[in-house]
């Protein structure tokens, strides 16, 4: 049953899924100082957070507050062009290859980071030639006509009326005694909105709305393709040694993600201050659940930053989105610091806790 009212067919077979293996696969890395951060290949949007790392790097992030106007506008405007390159490259490598090791290095971000400038911009730039870049740009356009999530999901995978107490995504970090680390998204079936199977008692995994229906995109529906979910837990490795895994749900996950690790690297801010911390993301870029929503120039921002952050960002052109001031940003981390394990998680909408035996 789908918003129509109508049963389908599904696109899964029972010979899909007897052939489904899972599989062990390398990560994507980055190196950021004295940590390197690991994420997933270009089937997800992992990779999106190191491309914000590499543009980063050329900004002297100790010198910005934390919370004022120009660290708001830089990650912003760095989030812009990366998010720009997942919508023009990512998808399963398996059926398109993304140009990993190009826009991860320093050559291609020296030159993408001449593109930043005080004003906020309000235009989806890829930064490489694209054989989709015609057919993106139609994408986008009906995106830009979409300014407003339809229907009563809000960019959750929906076909019904959500109940009062809406969930999202799942993530958890562990630790254990011995220092082994795992950082996961186990996400992809709503129990309160996805199709339930009546034969089979659980929910359809809901993931492939992240397909684009058009074809000649990296992301484009494929038989065998895996999605390009946005599903980005993250494993990070300090001085040689593990260190760090944490996570969030929702599209903005490799944008608040960024906020804690950069706030924490630059700004010495613990786990726990880096999460609370006001918090921000962008929307400028089309959204990877349908109906793809985008909001050009618009940002997402809690109303805890102080006023004078707040006009000089819109001084800047950014279009501020004013949200409650612990309403952006589901976090939790966990660490390992020289034998000690610590946890944080956020106290935002009393969702999420941490906990150690």
């Amino acid at each position: 049953m789908d918003g129509s009212g109508r049963r389908n067919v599904a696109l899964l077979t029972a010979e899909d899924m007897a052939n489904w293996r899972a599989t062990l696969e390398e990560p994507v890395s980055y190196d950021y100082g004295r940590y390197r951060v690991h994420k997933t290949g270009p089937w997800g949007q992992g990779p999106v957070l190191l491309q914000q790392l590499a543009l980063l790097k050329g900004f002297d992030l100790d010198t910005l507050a934390y919370d004022g106007a120009d660290f708001v506008h830089v990650l912003t405007e760095c989030s812009k062009l990366a998010f720009a390159d997942r919508e023009a490259f990512y998808g399963d490598p398996a059926y398109s290859e993304a140009p990993v090791t190009t826009l991860l290095g320093d050559a291609y971000n020296n030159e993408r980071r001449r593109l930043i400038s005080k004003q906020a911009s309000m235009e989806l730039r890829p930064g490489l030639p694209s054989i989709s870049a015609p057919r993106l740009e139609t994408m986008l356009a009906l995106a830009r006509a979409c300014p407003t999530p339809v229907g009563p999901g809000g960019g959750e995978p929906t076909f019904a009326e959500l109940p009062d107490h809406r969930g999202d995504t799942v993530h958890l970090d562990v630790i254990d005694r011995w220092g082994n680390m795992i950082a996961a998204t186990p996400s992809g079936g709503w129990l309160q909105s996805s199709p339930l199977i009546p034969e089979l008692g659980f929910p359809l995994g809901t993931r492939a709305q992240m397909f684009w229906l058009a074809e000649g995109l990296p992301s484009s529906l494929i038989p065998g393709a895996r999605p390009r979910t946005t599903l980005s837990p993250t494993l990070i490795e300090r001085d040689g040694e593990p260190y760090l895994v944490c996570g969030s749900p929702g599209d903005q996950q490799d944008q608040w993600t960024l906020l804690l690790l950069l706030r924490h690297f630059h700004h010495r801010l613990n786990l726990q201050e880096s999460i609370d911390s006001p918090m921000f993301n962008s929307v400028h870029f089309p959204a990877s659940f349908t109906p793809r929503a985008a909001r050009p120039g618009v940002l997402s921002i809690e109303n805890r930053f102080e006023p004078e952050t707040l006009n000089e960002l819109a001084r800047r052109g950014h279009l501020l989105n004013m949200a409650d001031g612990w309403s952006l940003a589901r976090l939790c981390a966990a660490s390992s610091d020289g034998g000690v394990i610590k946890a944080a998680a956020t106290p935002r909408h009393m969702e999420a806790y941490a906990i150690c035996r």
